[in-house]
């Protein structure tokens, strides 16, 4: 009998999951293969592919941004696939067109990958019983794949997949697969640890802000201290005289500083003397911002939607009900702030950049350079914090530039007063509320949406009311209304703007769930009531939330000062409802409690949809509760976590998730929760206080 060495055993062990069924069974191409030998590779799909030594790998085209997608994309091949999740290799994908678009944003990346990496998981499974059967003699349906091998019914013998590489990869790839039932998913809807967290937990994971290479440099910009402001000199020889710094030169966006280290570019920077022309926007404020978006109260705007008739009845028979919602710029405060490394030769472009959008930021590039996106070789690396900020690809062509001027690595670096003074931020907005009730229901409900567009900004004033994106979660709502009109005010403002985790779902469905409190309480209906009247009964929105009245025990009384509210929301094909309790003495408010139920179709892993809505409830609560960006003399105001604060651990509530089994299809998780956050928890202040909330973040007074 042959001995085998331990480095083989390895090698053996790594072909499955299963080290018993190995030790009965190894195969001899497998033990005589050559250790360093060059492995054959099968690769039926650009997000899978094998290879001679059993190593199965998953490209996973989308940012590893803390969602879990470098566990739960792989879950899905590994489901059709028929081997444990745990035996494949995660590979980070480079920026590529051939694998369509990989922009990590818009709760997308489960929704838009479910089928793909399901049907890779299946043609290579389906490949491998071909080649299995073809080899063995026998008919492909006596064969069929369990835990890294093909095995037949016929004569009992088995075959791993490392041995099929190389007969499979000559095989046609099907166009037609037949993908599992739910009912026989084995690793879909399973609690699979994230496998990153190891990595993350030791230190070994590399974000974007830990890329080093060797001769790299460092660089930090100065930008325009006032939007729209403008260089007119700068004197660098102060800055030269600091200590590590090596060149400083004029870019697109600012006066870069160059050192061989972040702390020496940084001194440098301070040590610049500069004279700006500071421009027309010197002057403005949030205070001159909000003027303009009160201006525009009493217009009717443009229309983004309209159904019904409006009341025609004697008005003295109702109640008008009118109010005014308010929400602020906000930053997306990444604990990571933006940063990219770029090596810009001549013979070749690469960067290393924590993107959202790889894609894009390899396009810009490619055209800042006058060269084919192509030749841009874009690494994408974890990203320690987005929430959207980086989408955008400004940094990466920051890094490109200085790269390509100075004929050096540059690692560039945002401080984090660069990232809150100088970054994008989460519209402002104001919400124009009227309702008309009579007895318990309402007749009429209109909102017209006064706030600065991402779309506009970006690419002029869009042609149809369809375009606005404005309206973004304020329209198409499963709201019943005798009559609904909701309207649009666009206001320009020179604050750089883009989209934030839910974009202007942060913003309208708080006026909206908020004013359908107002108009419970205007017509004495319990606003849990109210909303079953107004939603069709077979609604899974309506289900979501009488569960989660159910699970938060709505109709139980609570004591003096603690309040109940609830919210809810449809989105990203999805569907939630929060309830939030709370405990408001005198101006002191207490967030108790969010039960939240989550209708999502199919779930492909439960862990990493709780972290989810946990993480979205935090994150809408820091708003809700802390931050506000100002503006004073055309600048930002804010510099750190100090002036812009994030919730802290004490004041987390209890988070419970409740989520509804289905087999419907699958819906976006990652931005969800975000839109029900503030309505449930300023409608909880009401029920606790009588004290309505219409402007955040939240001021008891």
């Amino acid at each position: 009998m042959r001995k085998h060495t331990r480095r083989e055993f390895v090698k053996i062990v790594g072909l499955s999951g299963s080290g018993l069924l190995l030790a009965a069974y190894v195969p001899a191409s497998i033990l005589n293969a050559k250790p360093d030998g060059e492995p054959k590779i099968f690769s039926p799909s650009v997000y899978l592919q094998i290879d001679s030594n059993g190593i199965v790998t998953v490209f996973v085209h989308r940012t590893e941004m803390g969602q879990g997608v470098q566990t739960s994309l792989p879950m899905l091949v590994a489901e059709e696939l028929e081997i444990d999740v745990n035996k494949i290799r995660v590979v980070q994908a480079n920026a590529d067109a051939k694998y369509g678009s990989q922009s990590t944003g818009g709760s997308w990346s489960i929704r838009s990958t479910f089928e793909p990496f399901r049907v890779a998981g299946a043609t290579a499974r389906m490949m491998l019983i071909s080649a299995a059967a073809l080899k063995l003699g026998v008919d492909e349906s006596k064969c069929y794949a369990e835990n890294g091998f093909i095995k037949n019914s016929v004569n009992n013998k088995i075959l791993a997949f490392a041995e099929l590489v190389d007969d499979a990869s000559k095989l046609t790839v099907p166009k037609d697969v037949k993908l599992k039932d739910p009912k026989d998913y084995k690793i879909i809807g399973k609690r699979i640890p994230r496998t990153d967290t190891p990595d993350k937990l030791y230190g070994k994971a590399k974000f974007g802000i830990d890329i080093a290479l060797p001769g790299m440099f460092y660089a930090v910009i100065k930008r325009p201290p006032v939007y729209g402001a403008t260089l007119k000199s700068f004197d660098a020889a102060n800055a030269k005289k600091i200590n590590g710094v090596v060149e400083v030169i004029q870019i697109s966006r600012g006066i870069a500083v160059i050192a061989n280290s972040t702390w020496s570019a940084i001194k440098g920077r301070d040590a610049l003397v500069i004279d700006w022309d500071l421009g027309v926007n010197v002057n403005v404020s949030s205070e001159s911002i909000k003027k303009e978006m009160e201006s525009h109260i009493s217009s009717e705007g443009f229309t983004l939607e309209e159904y019904g008739n409006p009341f025609s009845g004697n008005i003295n028979d109702a109640k008008v009900i009118e109010a005014i919602y308010e929400v602020p710029y906000i930053a997306h405060a990444p604990m990571e702030p933006v940063n990219a490394v770029a090596n810009i030769t001549k013979d070749k472009a690469e960067l290393w950049v924590s993107s959202q959008n790889p894609q894009d930021a390899q396009n810009r590039v490619a055209q800042l350079l006058n060269r084919k996106p192509s030749d841009i070789v874009l690494h994408v690396a974890l990203v320690g914090g987005a929430f959207g900020r980086k989408l955008r690809s400004d940094f990466a062509l920051e890094a490109a530039e200085i790269s390509n001027v100075t004929g050096k690595i540059i690692k560039l670096m945002w401080t984090r007063d660069d990232d809150m003074k100088y970054g994008y931020f989460r519209p402002t907005s104001m919400h124009s509320m009227k309702g008309i009730v009579a007895e318990d229901k309402v007749l009429e409900f209109k909102h017209h949406i006064i706030a600065p567009s991402i779309r506009a900004q970006d690419q002029g004033m869009p042609k149809t009311a369809r375009e606005y994106d404005i309206a973004g979660s304020a329209t198409g709502w499963k709201y019943k209304f005798p009559y609904n009109k909701v309207s649009g005010t666009v206001v320009n403002a020179p604050v750089l703007i883009s989209w934030l985790r839910a974009v202007y779902g942060t913003q309208n469905p708080f006026a909206i769930e908020s004013f359908i409190d107002e108009l419970a309480f205007a017509a004495g209906k319990d606003p849990l009531e109210l909303r079953k009247d107004l939603l069709v009964e077979d609604s899974r929105l309506k289900n979501v939330m009488m569960v989660a009245a159910e699970k938060a025990d709505w109709n139980k009384k609570l004591e003096k000062g603690k309040g109940r509210g609830i919210a809810i929301y449809e989105g990203y094909n999805s569907f939630c409802a929060l309830v939030a309790e709370v405990t408001v003495k005198g101006n002191k408010l207490t967030v108790d409690r969010y039960v939240a139920v989550i209708d999502c179709g199919i779930v492909v892993n439960p862990d990493t949809l709780e972290s989810q809505i946990e993480g979205s409830i935090a994150f809408a609560l820091s708003a809700a509760l802390k931050q506000k960006i100002t503006i004073k003399n055309g600048a930002v105001e804010q510099s750190n976590y100090d002036d812009f604060p994030m919730l802290t651990l004490s004041e987390m509530p209890k988070v419970e998730v409740h989520i509804i089994p289905s087999e419907e299809k699958v819906g976006g998780i990652g931005e969800l929760a975000i839109a029900p956050v503030a309505p449930a928890l300023c409608n909880a202040i009401f029920n606790a206080s009588g004290k309505r909330v219409r402007k955040l973040p939240i001021e008891l007074s």
